[in-house]
């Protein structure tokens, strides 16, 4: 059978408030029972305003954290079935700030070599090989990979960190706001290569993100969250062009175009 490559079904997740001197404990209902699914080779976008729950149920897809009730599924086996090293051979991040998730005191090469090593799989010359060719792909000469992140501009250091999340050929990658801390002009190209990698490798994308335009050019189905909850969803097209909430007009109503091929 061929499954989705992710499956998320009634996904809770409940923070609870320690209290205080002069305040009381309370809780935080971050995720109210979500279902989502990615299928093999789709990009499935996950958009809404700041706080509404994304980056929590990205966390916990990642196993960073556990979902109160419901189930995560990784190729129709739930995500506890699967250790660390083997959850990262299917599934790989690339976060907002590549200067935060990079390691400051190593060279891109060693960065993006680390998941390899850690594997233990591949021999030392051959895990040379695949950095430069995985570097290559997205657009690194290796005259980049020999310097330190702090050498690199944002989109560098951004290709940087999506070479390490796709040194090991994952099969999904939870982009997770992978654009907003750069320029716009480098925002598309840094688009752009997302979707050529996509095409080249086979990938699934999971993109979260508050920018619907970013959405439109990249996905080609949407779910729309708001207050921990799944709202909307369908294709593209059909949300953009006929919304059936408020809050996804009203999130429509706010998008600034972003011109992807400048």
């Amino acid at each position: 059978m061929n499954h989705p490559v992710l499956e998320a079904e009634n996904v809770s997740r409940t923070f609870r408030l320690r209290g205080g001197l002069f305040r009381t404990g309370g809780e935080i209902r971050a995720l109210r029972a979500v279902s989502l699914t990615v299928a093999r080779g789709e990009c499935v976008g996950l958009a809404g305003e700041s706080g509404c729950g994304k980056s929590t149920f990205a966390s916990i897809l990642l196993g960073l954290d556990s979902p109160d009730t419901g189930e995560v599924r990784l190729d129709g086996q739930p995500i506890e079935r699967f250790d660390r090293l083997a959850r990262s051979r299917i599934l790989q991040p690339v976060f907002q700030d590549p200067y935060a998730s990079l390691n400051p005191r190593q060279r891109i090469a060693d960065i993006v070599e680390a998941p390899l090593a850690i594997q233990g799989t591949v021999k030392k010359a051959e895990r040379a090989r695949q950095v430069r060719e995985i570097c290559d792909l997205v657009g690194l000469s290796e005259t980049m990979i020999t310097r330190f992140p702090y050498e690199l501009s944002g989109g560098q250091r951004q290709r940087a960190a999506i070479a390490r999340a796709l040194i090991l050929r994952p099969q999904l990658v939870i982009c997770d706001e992978p654009t907003s801390a750069l320029d716009v002009s480098v925002q598309a190209q840094i688009l752009n290569l997302l979707q050529d990698l996509q095409n080249e490798l086979k990938l699934s994308y999971l993109f979260i993100s508050h920018d619907l335009a970013v959405i439109r050019h990249l996905c080609s189905r949407v779910a729309i969250m708001q207050a921990g909850c799944i709202v909307e969803e369908g294709p593209v097209p059909a949300i953009f062009d006929a919304p059936a909430t408020p809050y996804t007009r009203q999130l429509l109503d706010s998008v600034l175009e972003l011109d992807t091929h400048g």
